[in-house]
């Protein structure tokens, strides 16, 4: 539901200012995926300490909006036959993401059933089951609220996961060197001005329709659907300007980053250093099952790594765009996990842990 709290402009100037100026730090230090993790890492720093922050929903719907078509673009017939080709790793994937899910959940609970003595055995049963979900950070909290968990909790658990993996795994994949491992699968490189406008529209009337249904993060899956199908037709209107995809990408930093208020920061911290250590070893977990999966399909370990990373899908599309590390296939992984895990997570949580 979007918030009705009025918009302070100068907030949003300021937040933007302060991203752009952490953006361009970034690029001049070399640092992975600069134009997203500078914004982030800044946003959420200065929040953190006091600063009232502000991210203008428009913007970054527009970010989503640009990023998913970005995506789509690379659907090639040729790469559509490929990713089609993994179904049933990618049916591993979901497998994996609802059993990584389960675990995290159940290890929450075991840990903390001395410590939130505030909370009913039910409620804790229903906080850690959508806390360690590995879905939407929003879409997992609505859930949860219908459910009658904490949802400060559960939404605390999602905001540092997806901060921790957007961060952790573009460093660790640049220290070990690791881009540009998938050459095959490029997308349009020529800017076309009427094209481009004719993806516009097209793109816009698909997250129009998404939004108007109800779906999750229309304008990031609306755009992908839209322009997967015309470039799946054979047809290549245009290339997104790498001016607007930085853009993009600086939003979607902030949108992230002002999640990280002071509140945030007091928010149980045993709660919180639980949830960090978690993530670290689903990290690593992910690792060897995306080397695992790699030994079947024959694709690079580190695409996979991206495609079942614990994180969010646009920001592992991203870091796998802009490394060149198989954006078709992390962004089919991630999509078809986060449509799997939104549509089953509280179905399972009624047939497992629910109150009988």
């Amino acid at each position: 539901m979007p918030s009705l709290r009025p918009v302070s402009w100068p907030r949003v100037c300021l937040t933007l200012t302060i991203a752009l100026a952490a953006a361009l730090l970034c690029r001049w230090l070399r640092t992975p995926i600069p134009w997203m993790i500078g914004p982030l890492l800044a946003t959420a720093l200065v929040s953190v300490l006091g600063m009232r922050t502000e991210s203008w929903t428009p913007l970054r719907n527009s970010g989503q909006w640009v990023i998913g078509t970005a995506l789509g673009l690379y659907f090639t017939p040729a790469v559509g036959a490929l990713v089609a080709s993994l179904w049933w790793a990618i049916g591993l994937g979901i497998a994996w993401a609802l059993a990584l899910g389960l675990g995290f959940a159940a290890w929450l609970r075991w840990l903390h059933a001395g410590h939130l003595v505030a909370l009913t055995p039910a409620e804790l049963r229903c906080t850690t089951y959508f806390a360690g979900a590995i879905g939407g950070a929003s879409e997992m909290t609505l859930i949860a609220e219908r459910q009658g968990a904490r949802t400060d909790l559960v939404a605390a658990a999602h905001s540092l996961r997806v901060l921790l993996v957007t961060v952790t795994i573009p460093f660790a994949l640049q220290l070990g060197g690791v881009s540009g491992l998938d050459n095959a699968a490029q997308s349009v490189r020529e800017v076309q001005s009427a094209g481009l406008l004719a993806l516009a529209g097209l793109t816009l009337l698909g997250a129009l329709a998404m939004q108007r249904l109800g779906r999750a993060n229309p304008w990031f899956m609306g755009t992908l659907l839209v322009t997967m199908v015309v470039t799946l037709s054979g047809h290549t209107l245009s290339a997104i300007p790498q001016g607007l995809s930085n853009a993009a990408q600086l939003v979607i930093g902030v949108s992230l980053g002002v999640r990280f208020t002071p509140a945030f920061v007091h928010t149980a911290p045993r709660w919180l250093a639980s949830v960090a250590f978690a993530t670290l070893a689903m990290m690593g977990m992910c690792a060897a099952f995306g080397w695992a999966l790699a030994q079947l399909t024959g694709l690079h370990p580190v695409t996979l790594l991206l495609g079942t990373a614990p994180g969010g899908i646009a920001e592992m599309a991203i870091t796998a765009k802009v490394l060149q590390l198989g954006v078709p296939v992390v962004t089919a992984f991630q999509v078809c996990r986060l449509v799997a895990v939104l549509v089953l997570a509280e179905p399972l949580y009624r047939w497992r842990c629910a109150p009988k």
